[in-house]
């Protein structure tokens, strides 16, 4: 187990089996010493845990979470590409997106679900740029999904 996965454990996190991509692409592509990854939703054990926008069905505090989820599952993706999170040198870019209710304005607050996870997971390489996005809807009705660029060796 790598030491970033070690991290996790300690936090009662654990990076998941790769998720079956949902529609035509792959989970996560290496080029020049960096990996992107597909947006990942929050599958817990192959299915969403809720559904619909926040600030509407989902409470913000559950979408914190789940942003966490989609995060897990944006490693693993990419441990499916290297083999070891622990060759990640850095975080580069971390995209939230959240289905978001009309009246809802707390993206950044939902999009720190995963930054503080990483930053947790990987130190100070987990610190990295970010967008949150707020969207009308998201694939399979998900109120979060997290899309990651990690650069490693």
């Amino acid at each position: 187990m790598s030491e970033v996965e070690e991290r996790l454990g300690a936090m009662g996190m654990a990076v998941p089996p790769v998720a079956a991509p949902v529609a035509a692409y792959v989970p996560a592509v290496e080029h020049g010493g960096l990996v992107y990854t597909s947006g990942q939703l929050p599958f817990i054990e192959g299915a969403l845990p809720e559904k619909g926008k926040v600030g509407a069905e989902v409470p913000r505090d559950d979408a914190i979470e789940f942003a966490a989820f989609a995060g897990l599952n944006a490693l693993a993706a990419i441990k499916s590409v290297i083999g070891d999170l622990d060759r990640v040198t850095r975080v580069v870019k971390v995209t939230v997106y959240v289905a978001s209710a009309p009246d809802f304005t707390e993206q950044p607050l939902v999009a720190n679900g995963v930054s503080e996870m990483l930053g947790l997971a990987f130190g100070d390489a987990g610190t990295h740029v970010r967008a949150a996005v707020g969207v009308a809807v998201l694939p399979l009705d998900s109120p979060v999904e997290v899309d990651l660029i990690v650069a490693y060796e």
